[in-house]
Order: C-alpha cells, then structure tokens, then sequence
C-alpha cells in the first residue's frame, strides 16, 4: 500500500512540476536595444533600435 501512495506522489510531483511556462515582460517577448546589444557584444545600440533601422 505505501508504494501505491508513493507512486502516486512521485506522479503527481512530476505532472505538477512539468507545466511551469515563463512569461516575457510586455512587447510581446522584444527586447529593448540596450538588451539587445549587451547579448550580442556590439559597442553601439543604434542597429538594435526600430527607429533606426535603414529601409530597403
């Protein structure tokens, strides 16, 4: 009987556990052009920035 109980705790354990989502802080998931250019290295945010960008 105690191995049935736990089974069921370890099961349970593991179903409540497994659907944890992460959610982004607003923007839909964009990242500000600061953010942007620390994660690639560059020295300048300008690429980064949507009102900078050049258009085609």
């Amino acid at each position: 009987m105690k191995r049935i109980y736990f089974v069921l705790a370890i099961s349970s354990f593991l179903f409540l556990t497994s659907c944890y989502t992460t959610r982004t802080a607003g923007n839909s998931g964009k990242v500000p052009p600061g953010q942007a250019k620390k994660g690639t290295g560059s020295k300048s945010a300008k690429p980064f920035a949507p009102g900078q960008q050049k258009k085609n």
